[in-house]
């Protein structure tokens, strides 16, 4: 792999991570619930997801995905019919308590969707929620395993390459889901009235079960 080569990737996946997608939109509503301290455990979720999919789809998981229908149609429909229940949730969400202006502390089980207590939800909850929503879509193997080969070298060794590829992606998209985490705490100081936080959950409520629809349309 060249420098180069590198360089263009890097570009290409700043640009696509910035994109809002259900991994950013995921990060950006724990934060204004959650606080930008208590969403990192999301953000390693989603970001454990990633891995592992890049992984699969090095290991030839996408391949079996693109040459059986069947299998990738049960990944599809059980993936939109997550995200469509995310969104549910969240326009369902109650608007009567303010966004939370501290961290809390984990004293409970909770489940980390929107409608859930900050003070009772823990940590494994929202890390396993940011897991589930990233890994959600079997979309992402495709894209990898159409997406990296254009930046490796055929000639080289490959997993050093992949290895590269793969870190670089994983930093970039921590940074963005730092970005969008900090501007839900920005959000949250606007949301204290009920009014206004209603209107949030059932914005990304809304997009949620789009995400959820496009996802169901999709063909391998």
């Amino acid at each position: 792999m060249t420098l180069h080569s590198w360089w263009l990737f890097s570009v290409a996946v700043f640009l696509l991570c910035a994109i809002p997608g259900p991994n950013m939109l995921h990060v950006l509503t724990r934060s204004v619930h959650f606080g930008v301290r208590r969403t990192t455990a999301a953000m390693a979720g989603c970001l454990l997801a990633l891995l592992v999919a890049l992984g699969a789809s090095a290991a030839g998981l996408s391949a079996a995905l693109a040459a059986s229908p069947k299998l990738f149609g049960v990944l599809r429909v059980a993936g939109a019919c997550y995200l469509v229940f995310l969104g549910i949730r969240a326009w369902r969400a109650d608007a009567g308590t303010a966004p939370p202006q501290g961290d809390g502390q984990d004293d409970g089980a909770g489940n980390g969707d929107a409608t859930a207590d900050p003070a009772t939800t823990t940590t494994f909850a929202l890390f396993r929620g940011g897991f589930l929503v990233a890994i959600s879509n079997p979309k992402l193997l495709l894209f990898a395993a159409a997406f990296f080969p254009q930046f490796i070298n055929p000639t080289a060794p490959q997993l050093p390459q992949f290895s590269i590829l793969v870190a670089t992606f994983a930093t970039i998209e921590t940074g963005w889901y730092m970005i969008y985490a900090l501007g839900g705490r920005k959000m949250a100081a606007y949301l204290e009235r009920p009014s206004l936080k209603r209107a949030f959950n059932r914005v990304t409520g809304g997009i949620f079960i789009g995400f959820g629809a496009i996802l169901l349309r999709a063909r391998a």
